[in-house]
């Protein structure tokens, strides 16, 4: 390439204020890159790794390149040059552009950052605010493969940068991942293979995706032998045509001599660079160019949010199924330990042997249908002198309670653990709690102790509070508010439809003793409200304690992330890009998109 020599205005004086007539699209794909930034897809589904890696190369694209270009469309050609390892893409730009402008790698892999060489007047158009802005600008040879080192030479047609990017299939992963970075920031790929290298499942992958978006591609077949050019480039041309890439150009640089500046003979690519100063020189021929590379980014942008979006329902439907099975098992045992809790299942064994201790079970039982009076009396006599016996009832009661609560938090992990077992994603969240949740926490029964013993405190407290203001009951307050509030705990735990004494009876009566007793002290009425708030009470302060074992599952799933509602704003976000690019094909386009954004700033 050869200096021009002031036919055409210098860039630098050239305005680069954004086209207003893109800027609804603009804003249409900076909404897109927030919905896709917002969308997490952590669970392992099928398919799930695929799309992960889709959402992050469009990111990539759309903050590297797409949002970037259509902000200045005036900006040069930029000509990424990338193909396999060895091709000799390094030499080929330094011949392209008539001096050495990039250093050619003697060893593989070649680690070092790509390089962007473009005419003085141009400079301007590649600041960090610009294309590849994550990627840091530098005027000197570096090895970082963050940094891009940017090369002013007079040799270079103004209007035209090439950059010249990583071997796609170096042993360096880095080196991979940013070569593909690179080429999708291209205006138009200069693909390098070699005759030796052209038939690679790697470029072909490449080539692949470029087909699909409907990138501008030209293909550079280098380092041919002369005898082998008509056999390769035939079969080449096939396959480019099979791979919907018949129209890209297909250049052959046959293999020759080096000179002592690393630049081949300049006949050897002479075509090449005719053929892009052409590009560069026809300002129509060169929009074309990034106009093809452009609609075709965003058309495939658009369709890709798509199945992103289709990836993300997925993961919130999976979510949803793994929240549902958790809480069901813990819904269930909580209906478990609340029905238990008073349908007289509790009133057996140890508990109701202490509350016979406590009470007796014979002429005390036979008494109650004698007068309240004498029952008074007798009652005060049974009651009074036995703290011990009550204490006893106390301890059975709240060991009873907490070894149900127990086996129900048990059953309940092991219900929930084995319906997430039953998918991939639930075995490997599972794997990845860094607790056993198949068992209840190593502190529950610690704290299950602990909510029935603050049960039986409340009921003792209400017990003394219902009592305080009733003189005719101070007796009883003084001398059995302990075993007046046993009695509560017993008539609470046969409570399913209410006291009554054929469905007590079911304990043996020792529900309707505890209810004669209360009704002696309080009456009917306030026995009834004592022991549903009693229930109440027992009934929250279990269900606080399994939601806590609930949340070791839920909050598994909350630290995903997962929105519900992050699909319908991905797909909305591509409705907008596509409604923009189909009224872009009416004569009126221009004019409705920007009536449209009025108020569309990101």
């Amino acid at each position: 390439m050869t200096e021009h020599d002031g036919d055409r205005p210098e860039a630098a004086d050239a305005p680069d204020a954004p086209d207003e007539s893109s800027m609804p699209m603009v804003h249409a794909l900076v909404r897109v890159r927030g919905a896709l930034q917002d969308t997490r897809l952590p669970l392992e589904l099928p398919g799930a790794e695929e799309q992960r890696a889709s959402r992050a190369e469009m990111i990539d694209q759309l903050e590297d390149y797409v949002i970037p270009r259509l902000m200045t469309l005036d900006a040069p050609l930029l000509a990424v040059v990338g193909g396999s390892t060895g091709a000799g893409k390094s030499t080929l730009v330094n011949s392209i552009v008539g001096t050495r402008v990039t250093t050619p790698g003697v060893l593989r892999p070649t680690t070092r950052s790509p390089v962007l060489v473009h005419h003085p007047d141009d400079a301007h158009w590649f600041g960090q605010d610009r294309l590849l802005p994550d990627l840091e600008r530098v005027q000197r040879q570096t090895n970082d493969p963050a940094a891009l080192q940017l090369v002013s030479s007079p040799a270079m047609t103004p209007g035209l940068a090439i950059l010249d990017a990583p071997d796609i299939d170096s042993v360096e992963e880095r080196n991979r991942v940013l070569a593909a970075q690179l080429l999708a920031a291209a205006d138009l790929w200069l693909f390098v293979t070699s005759a030796a290298r052209y038939a690679d499942q790697v470029p072909w992958d490449f080539l692949r995706k470029a087909a699909e978006r409907s990138a501008a591609v030209a293909i550079v077949l280098d380092r041919t032998p002369p005898d082998a050019v008509d056999t390769i480039t035939t079969h080449l041309a096939r396959m480019l045509a099979s791979r919907g890439l018949k129209d890209s150009p297909l250049f052959t640089v046959e293999e020759g001599e080096v000179s002592e500046m690393g630049l081949l003979r300049s006949s050897a690519v002479i075509e090449i660079r005719q053929w892009l100063q052409a590009l560069a020189d026809d300002q129509e021929a060169r929009a074309a160019v990034v106009q093809q590379t452009i609609d075709g980014a965003v058309r495939t942008l658009a369709r890709h949010t798509h199945i992103v979006a289709d990836a993300a329902t997925e993961q919130a439907d999976a979510v949803r199924r793994l929240r549902e099975d958790a809480n069901a098992a813990y819904d269930r045992a909580e209906v478990a330990v609340a029905e238990a809790s008073a349908d007289g299942t509790l009133l057996r064994g140890e508990v109701l042997a202490r509350w016979q201790e406590f009470v007796g079970t014979g002429e005390l039982l036979k008494s109650l249908e004698t007068r309240v009076g004498w029952l008074r009396d007798r009652v005060v006599n049974a009651v009074k002198g036995k703290p011990q016996q009550a204490e006893r009832v106390t301890v059975a009661v709240e060991s009873g309670l907490e070894t149900l609560i127990l086996e129900h938090a048990e059953a309940a992990a092991e219900r929930a653990e084995a319906s997430w077992r039953g998918t991939a994603a639930g075995q490997i969240l599972l794997r990845d709690a860094g607790e056993d949740l198949g068992r209840a926490s190593r502190d529950f029964r610690r704290r299950a102790e602990r909510v029935v013993r603050d049960w039986q405190s409340d009921v003792l407290e209400m017990v003394r509070t219902e009592g305080a203001d009733k003189r005719s009951t101070a007796r009883f307050l003084a001398f059995g508010v302990n075993g007046l509030s046993v009695a509560l705990m017993v008539v609470v735990f046969a409570h399913t439809a209410g006291v009554t004494g054929a469905e007590a009876g079911i304990a043996g009566g020792s529900a309707v003793l505890g209810q004669k007793l209360l009704e002696a002290v309080f009456g009917d009425q306030a026995v009834r409200s004592l022991a549903e708030r009693a229930k109440r009470r027992l009934e929250a302060s279990v269900s606080d304690l399994l939601d806590s074992e609930r949340r070791r599952y839920t909050d598994l799933l909350d630290s995903l992330q997962i929105s519900p509602e992050a699909p319908e704003r991905l797909r909305k976000a591509a409705r907008k890009v596509d409604d923009l690019r189909f009224a872009a094909t009416r004569p009126s386009a221009v004019a409705e998109s920007v009536s449209e954004s009025g108020d569309t700033a990101p």
